[in-house]
């Protein structure tokens, strides 16, 4: 029989790619395994995600959503369809990708991993109930559910309170001098300030000298009086004007103190609004719940003396050792319960199993130190992605692909070979797994290596290798190659000496408990252990909040926090602590995380570091600008002025589709340029504004190369490796290594003022081991400028590199928080204790 065209092309048992030009890919033709654990490999920028994630996952959704009504494709998040010629043998697929701070403090462990739904059950029907009481549904056992909620605090766990002495601290002021200190400033305070006049009170004379009942009515009245406003006039003419029935300058409309608060807090879409009235609002444990957030009915139904909120607060290794006898039927209180009640003690039984067997590939992934209530923002990208690799284990699906992105991040080495086993585990089953990876330990585990590049950007999108790991090792054009086979040995330098040392004393946090650490000034520092041993408690967390406190500034200084991640602090827990030492040599702190440079589109790499102000001037300064009195501002794309009318600046407009999500297509005014054509009209060396955005850094280089101001922050984003992207990328499409990087970047192109605290949590995510180098490159530099820098980090490469370690441990949750050693990396490498020091010593001796 002859075979068909597509027939002829497939290879039995492979998946094979033809044409793919997905961002920088090159028309690339590629086959590889299924039923295999597939590696992409490549230095960041090469390609790899786009060959993963944008070309096979992409596709392979957009096959199943047509198998799909068009009203149901509406509800999923579409990716674009991918730039690919063909792509034959590509089974269903399942993306696991990095999710930073997902989901609201309401989303939690027990309910990513749906462990909460099985307690649930487990409560309503083998519960332990109080005499008389009727049974409860599943839903009464949910702090998200009307029958389930505490009525009081409405499952908050906390009750807030709006007092007086909360809203003015200084009862000697006057309301003109600012007694109300719960009002906003500027004009609205002034406003209401000017409606209190109207309304007759003295805003002159100090707030405890006003009768009780007026100051009752103005911070708690539910009242809305409508009232003419003169502006600035005193009383005595106020009251002349209103008798004259004057022309007022505006009507405004009064709100008590009180009711503003509570609505800010709970309407404002500015996370900083709602921190800084939530000063305002005393908290305290609800009366009725005692912080528990379940109805009373509720948690008087016990199952092993445990209520529902206080065995979800269990460590999920503890919650294990309490279901196996139930799971096997070997605990005592199952027969009793059979005694009298058969069907709780098979529903009790039947629950157990499921939950253990769920519980324990949790626990192969190192989360054993987890509850269930733990909320999904607090966790890290690493930990979220874990939690839905358990859940995909245990779904039993057969012939899938599996896409994951980096599922090693945030993981210490000796997590890292659990995940392989889990990996195995899903293989084994029948599927394939196609993961972007750049710890080493997980690429020398693939079946199959795609090595992407050589280089980022336009320089990479190339398919360099693709085989069995063994063969990459004579492919000289490989970046991956020289570290996979050790072909550059771990090159030791003496530790730098400190110049002082920070002490803090009686640490309490999360698993941290009363524990003293000290850290060198002046030298880098890395902060060691396996996942949830302790590591961000200690260094994110207590001591950002007491260098913060020290320096008398808030740490919510970038508007990156999530709505309502403030309250998931209180969720986690009080902490406690002090400075015993050193805080006096430190004058600044900055901490670089990953979180986004900007939630949307109009914000770039260009505007966060300061390097388009500087483009605009050199434009608004050419001889045409000059003649058509054109300013800097004139080359903003957020400005009336100079941007295309059509999309304002956004270079795209949203297409409405009938039962389709709606899809974003060039702006067909300005052809995605951003601009009016008057405005590039306008250009610099040949070139206008938005061919200059549409460079790369290291395009932009070479342009700019006479321009010392312009060359100052490319040459720094060129040393972090970023050197491939474009100057107008959006914040939208850059990676969280990507953003901690451009924040580096920026912070290393001011000129240095030494005494600076930076504080990095795991920098090298995303990160290939060559860019791993330009990174400590960087943070070398940053403490030979007299600054002290603490990275939380797991890769061993810094690691080794760094002054001075700090390693917790030594296991993780209950069983870790401590500090297992401190010292120089020889000091840990040679520790018994520490789960680090094996793989430590492996690097310092030159095994990679």
């Amino acid at each position: 029989m002859e075979k068909t065209h597509d027939e002829s092309k497939k290879r039995e048992g492979f998946v094979t790619i033809s044409g793919a030009r997905q961002h920088n890919l090159k028309d690339v033709n590629l086959e590889i395994p299924r039923d295999a654990l597939v590696v992409f490999t490549g230095i960041s920028g090469s390609g790899k995600s786009s060959l993963a994630f944008g070309t096979l996952y992409a596709e392979a959704q957009r096959r199943y959503l047509e198998s799909v009504s068009p009203y149901a494709r509406r509800l999923f998040h579409q990716m674009p369809i991918p730039e690919v010629d063909e792509i034959v043998g590509l089974p269903p697929a399942v993306a696991l990708q990095q999710q930073r701070g997902s989901g609201t403090t309401r989303s939690s462990v027990g309910s990513v991993t749906t462990l909460s739904n099985l307690l649930r059950m487990l409560y309503s029907r083998a519960g332990d109930y109080p005499v008389n009481q009727p049974l409860l549904y599943a839903d009464s056992f949910s702090t998200n559910t009307a029958e389930g909620v505490c009525p009081e605090c409405h499952g908050l766990g906390s009750v807030y309170q709006v007092t007086e002495e909360s809203m003015v601290p200084d009862d000697t002021l006057t309301i003109r001098e600012g007694a109300i200190d719960s009002w906003p400033k500027a004009w609205q305070g002034k406003n209401l300030r000017d409606i209190l006049v109207t309304l007759g009170y003295d805003v002159d004379i100090p707030w405890k000298d006003i009768p009780q009942k007026d100051r009752n009515w103005i911070l708690f009245t539910e009242e809305t009086p409508k009232v003419p406003v003169y502006r600035n006039l005193p009383r005595e003419e106020v009251k002349i004007a209103l008798k004259n029935k004057r022309e007022p300058s505006y009507m405004g409309t009064f709100s008590g103190a009180k009711k503003l608060v509570l609505y800010t807090f709970a309407n404002s879409q500015s996370a900083l609004m709602k921190k800084r009235v939530s000063k305002y609002m005393i908290s305290n444990e609800c009366p009725i719940c005692h912080g528990k957030r379940l109805r009373p009915e509720s948690l008087s139904v016990t199952f092993v003396g445990y209520d529902i909120a206080d065995i979800s607060r269990l460590p999920l290794k503890k919650l294990q050792s309490i279901f196996i006898p139930y799971g096997n039927g070997t605990a005592p209180g199952l027969a009793k319960l059979a005694e009298n009640y058969e069907e709780k003690a098979l529903v009790a039984k039947r629950i157990a199993e499921d939950l253990v067997a769920r519980v324990d590939v949790l626990l192969e992934l190192g989360l054993g130190y987890l509850s269930l209530e733990r909320s999904t923002p607090t966790l890290s990208a690493g930990e979220h992605q874990r939690l839905r690799l358990a859940t995909q284990v245990r779904s039993n699906l057969f012939g899938v692909v599996y896409v994951l992105d980096e599922p090693s991040a945030g993981l210490h080495p000796a997590d890292t070979e659990a995940l392989l086993k889990t990996l195995d585990r899903l293989k084994a089953s029948g599927n394939s797994l196609f993961v972007v990876e750049h710890e080493l330990d997980v690429v020398r585990h693939a079946d199959w290596l795609v090595d992407v590049g050589p280089d980022a950007g336009e320089g990479g999108g190339e398919v360099l290798y693709s085989g069995p790991p063994a063969g990459l090792k004579d492919i000289t054009r490989s970046k991956t190659r020289m570290h996979l086979f050790n072909d550059r040995p771990f090159k030791k330098s003496e530790p730098r000496k400190p110049s002082g040392w920070l002490t803090l004393s009686g640490i309490i946090k999360n698993n941290l408990h009363n524990i003293e650490a000290a850290f060198p000034l002046g030298v880098l520092t890395s902060v060691t252990g396996i996942s949830g041993s302790g590591k961000s408690s200690l260094v994110s967390q207590v001591l950002v909040t007491l260098i913060a406190a020290k320096l008398g500034n808030s740490i919510v200084s970038e508007k990156e926090e999530e709505e309502d991640g403030f309250l998931a602090s209180e969720i986690i827990g009080a902490q406690e602590g002090e400075i015993t030492g050193g805080s006096e040599q430190i004058k600044r702190m900055l901490v670089v995380n990953q979180k986004p440079i900007g939630r949307t589109p109009r914000s770039n790499l260009a505007t966060y570091t300061g390097l388009f102000d500087v483009v605009r001037k050199l434009f608004s300064n050419t001889k045409l600008a000059k003649s058509r009195k054109y300013q800097a501002g004139r080359f903003s794309f957020n400005v009336g002025k100079g941007r295309c009318p059509n999309c304002e600046g956004e270079g795209f407009v949203s297409v409405e589709l009938l039962f389709l999500p709606s899809v974003y297509a060039p702006c067909p005014v300005c052809e995605g340029t951003r601009y009016n054509q008057e405005t590039l009209e306008v250009t610099y060396h040949k070139k206008n504004i938005a061919q200059v955005l549409n460079l790369t850094v290291n395009e932009a280089a070479d342009f700019f190369k006479n321009e010392e101001r312009v060359m100052r922050p490319l040459k720094v984003l060129q040393e972090v490796g970023l050197g491939y992207l474009r100057l107008g990328q959006p914040a939208t499409e850059l990676s969280g290594g990507e953003a901690q990087r451009i924040k580096l970047a920026k912070e290393l192109q001011r000129l240095n003022r030494g005494k600076t605290l930076y504080i990095l949590d795991e920098p090298t995510t995303g990160l290939h081991p060559t860019d791993v180098e330009k990174l400590q490159l960087q943070l070398s530099r940053l403490v030979y400028a007299g600054n002290t820098v603490i990275v939380v980090e797991h890769d061993m490469q810094v690691i080794a590199g760094s002054d001075w370690i700090i390693d917790m441990g030594p296991g993780a949750g209950d069983e870790g928080g401590n500090i297992v050693v401190a010292g120089t990396p020889e000091d840990v490498a040679n520790n018994k204790k520490s789960k680090t020091a094996l793989y430590l010593s492996r690097t310092l001796n030159g095994y990679a």
